[in-house]
């Protein structure tokens, strides 16, 4: 299995439950869907977007081979190399779906 990550409030995930596709709030201006590979990067990218955030943040686990829309592997201004999902995502992708709790440091898996 090739695991990608997806950050998601809570509140916004709801109403995607048992829905067969997923976009995110961003979707239609980023025209893809942002994700992340390896957990130190996925808390770097939380600690970095969702730094005031005070809500439930949530982590979709994410199966790669499983999503049918189009992913690539695309650089960032700070060099990392992100996978983005050009299309919806096919939520029977989603293996899992985490909580994400803030500590002293920053957030990290519940």
């Amino acid at each position: 299995m090739s695991i990608i990550y997806c950050l998601v409030p809570q509140s916004y995930w709801e109403k995607f439950v048992n829905k067969e596709e997923y976009v995110p709030r961003d979707y239609e201006q980023e025209g893809f869907i942002h994700t992340t590979k390896g957990d130190e990067l996925l808390f770097k990218v939380a600690n970095r977007v969702y730094a005031q955030y005070t809500g439930q943040l949530l982590v979709l686990v994410i199966d790669e081979k499983n999503v049918r829309s189009e992913v690539k592997y695309e650089t960032a201004k700070g060099g990392n190399l992100y996978p983005h999902i050009y299309g919806p995502l096919n939520t029977d992708a989603i293996t899992e779906v985490r909580a994400m709790k803030r500590e002293d440091k920053g957030w990290t898996f519940a």
